[in-house]
C-alpha cells in the first residue's frame, strides 16, 4: 500500500488527476484497441478531482473517448433526474464536460423493476469488460466505502442495502436538512466488486476522515472497517490531505514520506 500526503485538497485533486491520466495513457500505450475501465464514486470529495480531470482532457492531456465507467452507487426509488441523483451528480460534474461516450458510462438503476437483477447485471457488465482497471473511492468517516457499511461481508458484491440512520442523517445536507428525504435504500457495489479491481486509490481529505484513515492504514483488516481492505490489496494507495492524517502516528507518517521520496528520487 501506499501513502500519499498532500499539503490540502486541491493538491490532492492535481496528484489523483495527474495520476489517473497517466494510468490511462499507460495503458493505451499498450493496449490501444481495449478500452480502459475506471469504477467512480460520487460525494464531495472526488468533485475537485473531477475538476482536474475535465481540465486535462480539455488541454488533450487525457482522452475519455475509449474508457468505460462504472459508478459505485445509487440511491433507491430517487428519479434519476432528482438533483440529487447520482446519475445526476455524474453527468453535472464530470461526464458532460468530457469527451466520454454515454453508452460507456454505466451507473445502477434505483428504480429498476427487479433490483436484485439489476445488481447481477451490473456485475455482469463489469466482468464482460474484462473487469475493472482502476477503481476511485472516497471513505465515509466510520471507514465505509460505497455504501459499505461497518460490518459488511468483505466478500460482498453489488447488491441492495438499507441505510443505517447515521449515513441518512450525514446525507440530510444534501436533501435540505431533511432526513425525511433520505431514501432509505440503495444499490451498491461491493467490498469485493471493489477490491477485484487491478488498481485501488482511495481518496480522504479534511479531520472528520482521520480516524478513518488512521483505522484503515494502521487498524485492524476487518469488517468492522471495511476501507482496511486496501491493506490486502496489491496495488493499493490512499491519497490524503495533511488533516486527514492528523490521527497516525508520526512514525506511521515519516515512514511513508520516505517512500514516496525514494520513489521520487527513481522517477526523477
Amino acid at each position: 500500500m501506499r501513502l500519499i500526503i498532500e499539503k490540502d485538497p486541491k493538491h490532492v485533486a492535481i496528484w489523483t488527476s495527474q495520476y489517473i491520466a497517466k494510468l490511462i495513457n499507460r495503458h493505451f500505450e499498450n493496449n490501444p484497441e481495449k478500452p480502459f475501465v475506471l469504477g467512480l464514486p460520487t460525494g464531495s470529495t472526488p468533485l475537485e478531482t473531477y475538476t482536474e480531470l475535465i481540465k486535462l482532457n480539455k488541454k488533450g492531456a487525457v482522452s475519455f473517448k475509449n474508457v468505460i465507467t462504472f459508478n459505485m452507487d445509487e440511491y433507491v426509488g430517487l428519479p434519476e433526474e432528482h438533483p440529487e441523483s447520482y446519475h445526476t451528480f455524474m453527468w453535472g460534474n464530470f461526464f458532460n464536460h468530457i469527451d466520454i461516450k454515454s453508452e460507456n458510462v454505466n451507473i445502477l438503476d434505483g428504480n429498476a423493476p427487479d433490483l436484485l437483477k439489476e445488481c447481477r447485471d451490473y456485475e455482469d457488465k463489469i466482468k464482460a469488460v474484462g473487469g475493472i482497471d482502476l477503481f476511485l473511492c472516497g471513505v465515509g468517516s466510520n471507514g465505509h466505502i460505497a455504501f459499505n457499511e461497518p460490518f459488511s461481508n468483505l466478500a460482498s458484491r453489488t447488491r441492495l442495502k438499507t441505510l443505517i440512520h447515521q449515513t441518512r442523517i450525514d446525507n440530510s445536507r444534501f436533501f435540505g436538512g431533511k432526513l425525511e428525504n433520505v431514501p432509505r435504500n440503495a444499490l451498491t457495489v461491493g467490498v469485493q466488486t471493489i477490491t477485484d479491481a487491478r488498481h485501488l486509490l482511495v481518496l480522504a481529505v479534511g479531520e472528520n476522515k482521520a480516524m478513518a484513515v488512521k483505522m484503515g492504514v494502521e487498524g485492524a483488516y476487518s469488517h468492522m472497517c471495511p476501507i482496511s481492505v486496501i491493506q490486502a490489496h496489491p496495488k493499493a494507495m490512499m491519497v490524503c490531505d495533511r488533516k486527514a492524517v492528523q490521527e497516525l502516528s508520526a512514525r506511521t507518517v515519516d515512514y511513508f514520506h520516505d517512500i514516496e521520496d525514494r520513489i521520487r528520487k527513481e522517477i526523477w
